[in-house]
């Protein structure tokens, strides 16, 4: 088997043209990393990617492809399946825009297509921009959270965190939380890390009070626990909040379920912000994104970090192949 067979094709979005997408994804397109792990293609624009290009200041031609089996498999080439989307005379770098919503609404589209069909391992979006998808009437590109059915699951080295909720207030958590609920997070969680790789996952559940001892622990999570318990998982908790995340970094376990999004957020932003990827779980097929935005007062500048869409593009290849986490 040639060593192309055994790398994925990702699929990757630029995220908005006004915005810093374009340039992180040449960056991190041109430093070779996601090559080690993976065959990537953008659905996206010549033009925002050949101004991506100049913005970054890197050595790289951006080529027009019309279909995967053209991928060059090249750092120094970025091939691009343009459908043109996006009309360059009607975007302006830095701001929200019309323009910038169609493209990116359709180019999100184009990517995930291509995972959910198979033709590639993973979908893997730059930044967009909530507002210019709005103008456009896309932001149904966006795969939503849905408590009990979908998951956000955040990555900075060992720390990996699956979120139980999303944006929820905390006294709608304490009510949502139920045995069920958990139960069924913990499989959802077990069973994504066995088809990305890990045989045996070892998952450990932060508690929602301090110390984990509250009536949510005794009558909801401790249950749901035992009962994954019994069907084979490998799962602890639920320990006291402030220590599960550190044991996860020791490398006591492969991932941590949080209840709620700052349980999950601060300790992964504190961690390691730069090159800190998310990934949205329970849905068929891997997308992976960025957990900065747009950066509209920054882009064009070609300062923008680009480690967080490097580790993005390099982790998603791992993912795809089943091959874990570094």
């Amino acid at each position: 088997m040639s060593k192309a067979a055994t790398r994925p094709i990702i699929a990757i979005c630029p995220g908005d043209p006004a915005g810093i997408g374009p340039e992180v994804t040449a960056k991190a397109w041109a430093g070779g990393e996601a090559h080690k792990t993976s065959r990537p293609v953008v659905t996206g624009s010549v033009y925002a990617m050949e101004k991506g290009v100049e913005i970054a200041g890197v050595r790289a031609r951006v080529r027009k492809i019309q279909s995967l089996d053209e991928i060059s498999d090249s750092p120094d080439i970025i091939d691009v399946m343009d459908s043109g989307a996006l009309n360059p005379k009607e975007l302006e770098i830095g701001k929200d825009s019309l323009a910038g919503g169609l493209a990116s609404g359709k180019w999100m589209d184009e990517a995930n297509a291509l995972a959910r069909s198979g033709q590639a391992g993973a979908s893997v979006f730059a930044p967009i921009s909530a507002k210019s998808l709005m103008m456009a009437k896309r932001i149904d590109s966006v795969i939503p959270v849905e408590t009990g059915k979908t998951y956000l699951f955040l990555v900075s080295g060992p720390l990996r965190i699956m979120h139980l909720t999303d944006h929820m207030p905390l006294r709608k958590v304490c009510e949502v939380i139920s045995e069920d609920l958990m139960y069924k997070a913990l499989h959802t969680l077990d069973g994504t890390l066995r088809k990305w790789g890990i045989s045996q996952p070892r998952i450990i559940v932060a508690g929602l009070n301090p110390h984990a001892q509250g009536t949510e622990e005794t009558q909801h999570m401790i249950p749901a626990v035992q009962r994954a318990k019994a069907d084979g998982l490998t799962v602890s908790g639920p320990d006291s909040p402030d220590a599960v995340f550190r044991h996860c970094i020791e490398g006591r376990y492969d991932a941590v379920l949080a209840m709620y999004h700052d349980q999950g957020h601060i300790p992964i932003k504190t961690w390691g912000f730069s090159g800190n990827c998310a990934m949205i779980v329970g849905i068929p097929f891997l997308n992976m994104t960025v957990a900065h935005g747009t950066a509209f007062d920054i882009a064009g500048k070609g300062v923008a970090d680009h480690t967080m869409m490097q580790s993005a593009m390099h982790m998603a290849g791992l993912l795809a192949a089943g091959s874990g986490f570094d």
